[in-house]
């Protein structure tokens, strides 16, 4: 299958660079009597340098020198990816560019199967779903595997693959969701600072640090992650063939590689080695495995980088998270 790939891929490339050349002589040396031929040689160079840049995108095209691709899901997971250059948060999983990979790697003709890569404490609820869906829609057998860490919306990930594949040292679970508000009321009243509310709407303001939550309002807020929850719990027992009394037993809680597997949260232990073997298993072939990473333009690439200069040089070394309203994750 290999030696096909590279045939063909040689056979096109060569193909489109010759009939590029061939028009371009005719074009620039043997037509235009009044172009000198050092000239018509030199563009007939220069069209071919083109040609062949064309010539190397189209035989990877249509004849890619793999046929698995791989994405990496690591870092907390947001809708963007989170921090920036003045940010003190790490960067971590970009939602929207995974979801991208997940998809140009559906429709390349040439990929039979997708490996997630996991690596993720979780992250937001709805960017993590996203990922989980743009799985379950790739059209081919897709395995998801666990390196350090696999825990609440990695795990949400993990379950719209068909397998989930995790190390003995993994860390793997977290089934669960965190709502959170800062409650700075009585350092305000201290500071002799009042909260005066405008808000249209009973609940509008409920979570607002600088007030004590009501007995309804708690409630309230309390309701959402409990509605989060069995949104979550659903999708794992959807997605990995549990009940829901099994997920739920959980707590929440995180297990090492052995143990998840006793308890169903995982297939299979092993490296990436193992990985690699169960995918030619199952496609019943020899595999070429492509990682596949967003394309993000030069200034992009630049924000990132800054991004992560920052963190490691101050963020990293202490680090003090404070919200300004109620936050789900």
């Amino acid at each position: 299958m290999r030696v096909l790939n590279v045939l063909a891929r040689t056979v096109v490339f060569l193909g489109i660079v010759a009939v590029v050349a061939v028009a371009g002589w005719f074009v620039f040396v043997e037509f235009p009597a009044s172009i000198t031929d050092l000239v018509g040689v030199l563009l007939v160079g220069l069209l071919v340098l083109v040609g062949a840049r064309i010539a190397g995108n189209a035989a990877g095209s249509l004849a890619p020198g793999y046929n698995v691709a791989e994405v990496a899901v690591e870092g907390p997971i947001t809708r963007d990816g989170g921090g920036g250059p003045l940010s003190n948060a790490p960067i971590g999983a970009a939602a929207e560019e995974i979801v991208e990979q997940i998809e140009r790697a559906d429709e390349n003709r040439g990929v039979e199967a997708l490996l997630v890569r996991l690596n993720t404490p979780g992250g937001e609820i709805v960017p993590s779903q996203d990922i989980r869906l743009a799985a379950e829609r790739f059209d081919g057998p897709t395995i998801a595997y666990a390196t350090d860490v696999c825990a609440s919306g990695g795990y949400e990930i993990a379950a719209g693959c068909d397998e989930l594949w995790a190390r003995e040292g993994s860390i793997v679970g977290s089934i669960g969701v965190v709502g959170s508000r800062v409650n700075v009321a009585d350092l305000a009243d201290r500071l002799g600072v009042s909260y005066e509310q405008f808000t249209a709407g009973e609940y509008k303001d409920a979570g607002t640090p600088l007030k004590e939550l009501e007995a309804d309002e708690r409630e309230y807020l309390q309701g959402i992650v409990d509605d989060y929850y069995d949104q979550f719990v659903a999708d794992v027992v959807e997605g990995r063939d549990l009940d829901a009394e099994t997920v739920r037993d959980t707590e929440a809680r995180v297990y090492l590689g052995e143990q998840a597997l006793d308890v169903g949260l995982v297939d299979e232990l092993g490296t990436r080695e193992d990985v690699t073997d169960r995918v030619e298993q199952g496609l019943g072939k020899e595999v070429t495995i492509e990682e596949f990473e967003p394309q993000r333009g030069l200034a992009s690439r630049l924000q990132r980088g800054a991004g992560r200069v920052a963190y490691a040089f101050g963020a990293g070394l202490a680090s003090v998270v404070v919200d300004d309203d109620f936050s789900v994750r």
